[in-house]
């Protein structure tokens, strides 16, 4: 039993490897949507700024 037991460790600490890179990448994603994300919206309302109203 203990060999199945220490593979049983083995394979949960890869799963647990697997899903940290995994939320690792999502927040890294994430990151740089909100960034794109931020820069569209400054260009579009310094665009605002800039027309003049009549």
């Amino acid at each position: 039993m203990p060999k199945q037991t220490k593979q049983a460790g083995a394979n949960q600490a890869q799963q647990q490897a697997a899903q940290t890179t995994a939320t690792e990448f999502a927040s890294e994603t994430n990151v740089s949507e909100v960034r794109r994300q931020n820069q569209q919206s400054a260009a579009k309302s310094a665009q605002q700024t800039q027309q003049p109203t009549e």
